[in-house]
């Protein structure tokens, strides 16, 4: 995934956060697995402990 994207898609996900209380089309983003998916692609980190992906989740949308 180029940057450019990455960069994008993270924008999107905290436009509609902001925008939704915390929801989009996809449902409510406390649950939502897209923000740790982008991560992966965009850096190839893997990230899957509860508590890293909340920290990465509120690093990005709040």
């Amino acid at each position: 995934m180029s940057h450019e994207v990455f960069e994008k898609e993270l924008a999107m996900c905290q436009k509609l956060y902001k925008k939704n209380g915390g929801k989009c089309n996809w449902g409510e983003c406390e649950k939502c697995g897209v923000i740790p998916l982008l991560h992966k692609l965009g850096t190839g980190e893997l990230v899957e402990n509860a508590e890293d992906v909340k920290s990465l989740k509120d690093s990005i949308l709040l």
